[in-house]
């Protein structure tokens, strides 16, 4: 076939339609629990390809490793990320893998052990990749097939897992740095319920496992399992024009620093949203906002971020 006939034309315009109403919330730059991601189980044609761009700015009590023994905090964090998302078939399923590299500067201040210190830190995070596959409501997908489920969305039901390699940049002479020294894993289960036509209720509940830091300043460190839970109310406008409503909650987290258990059990949750608008066929901005609804331990603070996503052809 010929490029540029009215059948590559559809099928080109089914693609970009299809990709433009993923946009996945393919990237959140919280740590941990933290973290709130709209569609983050919403599937996509086979063959889809993303490059994501992305800043965010966080203010407030907040760390690169929320789990650091650190008190009183006040921090300026910068990060910017390259991310890269690719569909695909995985044993007649609908299924993606996200690989993303972040880089962080800033400041952060507060008390240890009832002593002032502060951070100026550059550096490159962890990097982490995910697999996400559809388990119910999504076997593979191709444009026409998406248009279809956008058309008529049904329930879906996916599971993913998470693994954040201690690849970042970390001195073990320092108590605040860029990377964390340890493995991470989140693994989590997640649906899609259609409420109406253009109102999607999206639930998620998983876990983040945590490796030992042996070179931690302090003493080795350990941490129990961080269990959450997050609910996103979202809108659609049109294909790729779309907002969410979101809130989630996370427990857990306790730890060992050098034999000696901490009194610091998360109890946190947050809110926020988001607005996401498509243009030239192949862009889309993702604008988000969040901040702490209820706080046991660390994590008030405020959090913007934009990004720029970009389907590869």
């Amino acid at each position: 076939m010929v490029e540029g006939t009215p059948q590559v034309q559809r099928r080109s315009s089914l693609l970009w339609l299809a990709w433009a109403s993923l946009l996945c919330g393919l990237w959140t730059v919280s740590a941990a629990a933290q973290e709130l991601s709209p569609r983050s189980f919403w599937p996509a044609p086979v063959g889809t390809k993303v490059l994501v761009f992305g800043y965010s700015r966080s203010s407030g009590d907040v760390l690169m490793d929320p789990s650091i023994p650190l008190y009183g905090v006040d921090s300026k964090i910068n990060t910017g990320v390259l991310g890269y998302l690719q569909t695909f078939d995985l044993l007649g399923r609908t299924a993606n893998v996200v690989v993303e590299a972040p880089y962080s500067w800033g400041t952060t201040k507060g008390l240890v052990e009832d002593t002032p210190g502060r951070r100026d830190f550059a550096g490159f995070n962890d990097p982490s990749i995910g697999l996400t596959v559809n388990l119910v409501g999504a076997p593979t997908l191709t444009p026409t097939d998406f248009q279809a489920l956008r058309a008529n969305p049904r329930p879906l039901l996916g599971a993913s897992l998470k693994i954040v390699p201690p690849w970042g940049h970390y001195d073990k002479k320092r108590l605040i740095n860029v990377g964390a020294n340890r493995w991470a894993m989140k693994a989590e289960l997640g649906s899609v319920i259609p409420l109406q036509r253009r109102w999607l209720l999206e639930l998620e509940a998983g876990a983040w496992f945590f490796g030992d830091d042996p070179d931690f300043i302090q003493g080795r460190r350990e941490q129990e399992p961080i269990w959450a839970a997050e609910a996103h109310l979202v809108h659609r406008f049109r294909p790729g024009f779309w907002a969410s409503l979101e809130f989630n909650y996370f427990t857990g987290g306790q730890q060992t620093v050098g034999g000696e258990e901490l009194v610091d059990l998360q109890s946190n949750s947050r809110i926020g949203g988001t607005f996401v608008v498509p243009f030239r066929g192949v862009y889309t901005v993702k604008i988000g906002y969040s901040t702490g609804a209820r706080t046991r331990f660390g994590n008030d603070f405020d959090q913007y971020l934009v990004t720029l996503q970009m389907l590869l052809r």
